[in-house]
């Protein structure tokens, strides 16, 4: 029997990597059902100011083809509390990178008012969609030096 009976997680999940696989893979393995919040594109560019390579709808649809997912949704916030009232779950699961950022502090002190916990998972290192995304503009800028 699992920890948690349904956990939570949330991101961009942009140029799907291994380490949002990894997110992913180590949540289901602590709860029971996992429901996964895909940032809407509108909410990526309220807060990173960056649009999304890949399209909300499309990033909804390969996070819930993956096999540790049991529900997806798009989601316009990043508020959990406003997330939890629609889900219930009894874990939310972040990348241990957030861990003492004062967004999540904050966090974790309303979700433990409601009997929530927050789980930090080991962040994969050296792989992010940032990463990716700077990794393809040094290759298109060095392309162009060519030409």
């Amino acid at each position: 029997m699992k920890k948690y009976h349904i956990g939570y997680t949330q991101g961009v999940f942009d140029m799907f990597h291994i380490g949002h696989l990894n997110l992913l893979k180590r949540a289901k393995e602590q709860c029971d059902y996992l429901i996964v919040g895909v940032n809407s594109d509108a909410l990526v560019k309220t807060y990173k100011k960056i649009e999304t390579v890949i399209r909300q709808q499309e990033r909804a649809e390969i996070v819930s083809s993956i096999q540790y997912v049991d529900y997806c949704v798009i989601v316009n916030t990043l508020d959990k509390i406003k997330q939890w009232k629609k889900h219930k779950f009894d874990a939310i699961f972040s990348g241990d990178d957030w861990k003492g950022n004062e967004r999540w502090e904050k966090t974790e002190n309303e979700l433990k008012k409601v009997g929530v916990d927050v789980i930090y998972l080991a962040y994969t290192a050296g792989i992010s969609s940032t990463y990716l995304r700077d990794k393809m503009v040094v290759s298109v800028r060095s392309s162009e030096e060519q030409i």
